[in-house]
């Protein structure tokens, strides 16, 4: 059995099922997941049955797709509904997304907004124990009522309750990064969700989304999912504390972004002309596939049409060359990306994506070449101002509503293939001199990405007009999505469509090769000892990471790198890991977990505005280039 062949569970319906075990069994847990884990099931409409042995099954009723209370998971073994297999199949399980709304699929904008909506608190009626955040085998309950929604918050500040629910968010991430990954078990988990649930209860769905995506990134980690990388629990886990702590000192306009919307909102914006710019394969490690389409208006504004559900690789093929879901449309998404729409009654999100409600009419309209207006002003912006818009939009950190592209257009001309501890990608030189390394955007084979790269890396001095996706690093570095066809007749969409070699300029014809770029300083900084302490923390936990010992060495070169807070700030996190304080009487006291969590999430949260902005210094060129 595998976490796909489950459905997903309400995040506190696995919250209530783990408070629910007594201390015996909850030191259980962990080990029945696994177990529960090599169990076979069977699918019944919208129920799912684990035979946990020869004679007992379990089952979970799934009405609409989702387990949204703990009486839709019964057992049949002699200790139900009291035994730990109904946890620990809610701990095997997908967590629920409360979000209605799939990235990348087109919202209905005509349905009315359920944004200050609460969910219906479960088990209102009567008292549920709340796990507090430790990392005893054993932890103690408290008793406390099932949070009910507050009174709606001040918009200039967050109401108590909401500080509240802030403050269990922050406790609930601390206890994980003082039990790392291999102490973070199903416990540790659902205090997490609980926190998550009473967090969106109070309005604060951003802090709650934060929530659920470490816990979904613990299960894979200690699953041993190959898609795992601790960079992403170390960027969940940053954006879980920092929202938690900005809960309570933001207001405002601050304190908005900060609560964040349960579901993307969907403006009016009238009439518009869009211009199709090219076609991209989405692809999802959660099995997830389909094409998104971007298109450009008359002022340059880029937006997108997507389709993406379940199905992986095959359905993003296939999607490609069916109709839009966007009114009376019959163009596809290929040929869209080719030819343009003339929209009335348009309903844009503010990351770009069009609303495909009843009052939106669509039909189709001329495109325009990317060498014609308006689609030319795109590749007229200097790559380093295209640089620092791409970085706004993919900060690690960055309000989830605050829109903006991730997106270059440059005019390159290629230098040929380089080798990479990863594998190989193609060298280019854009504008100023600047050499920027191109990437495969997605290394599926059954996708057009890797072949289209290794045809245009034999063909340097081709000049291009190229589409890529900002990969921040401390070199200029893209993932190609789209480019000018080297004849110069049309564009080419590098996921769908596959070059040949006939395509390519002649080989005997002689080339120019431009100079390469030497390497940025930043690449050569020593910001990465400070990452690594950082990363190291999440897999082992507080207590490793001070076992590390000095880190004198370190911080001294990081101080002769010109890099002073960075060496503060690794002392300071080493320091706090390994101070433990005793009683009167020699005996050892609970760790500051708020403490080292708060120089965790400084290091954090530096490392990446550091790293950042040698990025963006890397794309700026110098005049000795």
């Amino acid at each position: 059995m595998t976490a796909a062949q489950l459905p997903p569970v309400a995040p506190e319906v696995t919250a209530t099922l783990v408070e629910d075990l007594s201390p015996r069994l909850r030191k259980r847990l962990d080990a029945a997941v696994t177990k529960l884990g090599a169990r076979p099931t069977h699918r019944d409409g919208d129920t799912v049955t684990i035979a946990v042995d020869d004679e007992t099954e379990l089952r979970l009723h799934a009405p609409g797709g989702v387990v949204a209370t703990a009486d839709a998971i019964s057992c049949g073994c002699l200790l139900a509904p009291a035994c730990v297999h109904r946890a620990a199949a809610a701990c095997a399980a997908p967590t629920a997304d409360p979000s209605p709304e799939p990235a990348d699929r087109p919202d209905r904008s005509d349905r009315p907004e359920r944004l200050d909506r609460p969910e219906r608190p479960d088990r209102s009626d009567r008292t549920v124990p709340e796990i507090a955040p430790t990392t005893d085998p054993a932890p103690t309950l408290t008793p406390t009522p099932t949070p009910t929604p507050g009174p709606a918050a001040s918009p200039d500040v967050a109401s108590p309750a909401q500080r509240a629910a802030a403050k269990a968010l922050w406790s609930a991430g601390a206890a994980v990064l003082e039990a790392g990954v291999d102490g973070a078990g199903a416990v540790t988990q659902a205090v997490l969700l609980r926190a998550a649930h009473t967090a969106r209860l109070r309005q604060l769905p951003r802090a709650a989304g934060a929530a659920l995506s470490v816990v979904t990134l613990l299960r894979a980690a200690r699953a041993g999912d190959p898609s795992y990388r601790t960079a992403d629990l170390v960027t969940a886990l940053a954006e879980l504390l920092g929202t938690a702590h900005r809960v309570g000192t933001a207001s405002g306009a601050e304190l908005a972004a900060v609560k964040g919307r349960a579901r993307r909102p969907y403006s009016p914006d009238g009439s518009l002309r869009l211009y199709g710019l090219f076609t991209e394969p989405v692809v999802t490690d959660s099995g997830h596939g389909g094409a998104r389409t971007w298109v450009a208006g008359s002022d340059g504004r880029l937006c997108t049409v997507g389709d993406v559900a379940p199905g992986g690789v095959g359905r993003a093929l296939g999607v490609a060359d069916r109709a839009v879901r966007l009114g009376d449309s019959a163009l596809t998404h290929r040929e869209l990306g080719r030819a343009g729409l003339a929209v009335s009654g348009a309903t844009v999100s503010p990351d770009g994506r069009l609303g495909a409600g009843k009052g939106v009419k669509a039909v189709s309209a001329g495109g325009a070449a990317w060498t014609d207006p308006p689609l030319a002003a795109l590749w007229e912006t200097p790559p380093s101002e295209q640089a620092a818009r791409a970085l706004r939009s993919t900060s690690r950190y960055a309000d989830p509503a605050g829109g903006g592209s991730d997106l270059l257009f440059l005019d390159v001309e290629l230098l040929g293939a380089v080798g990479e501890s990863g594998g190989t990608c193609l060298l280019a030189l854009c504008e100023g001199g600047t050499a920027v390394r191109l990437t495969v955007a997605d290394d599926d084979p059954a996708l057009a990405h890797r072949d289209n790269l290794t045809l245009l890396a034999a063909a340097p001095g081709t000049r291009l007009r190229i589409i890529g996706r900002m990969v921040p690093a401390l070199h200029p570095r893209l993932a190609l999505l789209a480019c000018s066809h080297p004849t110069g007749q049309g564009t080419i969409d590098l996921g769908f469509d596959r070059l040949r070699r006939a395509d390519l300029p002649d080989p005997a014809a002689p080339v120019h090769l431009a100079p390469p770029q030497p390497e940025s300083s930043g690449a050569h900084s020593p910001l990465y000892l400070l990452e690594r302490r950082v990363e190291q923390t999440v897999p082992a936990g507080r207590a490793a990471l001070g076992l590390l010992g000095d880190v004198t060495a370190e911080t001294r070169r990081i101080r002769r790198a010109g890099l002073p807070t960075a060496a503060g700030l690794l002392a300071a996190l080493c320091a706090s890991a390994a101070r433990r304080e005793r009683d009167l009487f020699g005996r050892l006291l609970p760790a500051d977990t708020d403490g080292f969590a708060t120089y965790w999430l400084s290091a954090a949260r530096y490392t990446a505005a550091v790293a950042e902005s040698l990025c963006a210094a890397a794309w700026n060129p110098t005049p000795d280039r």
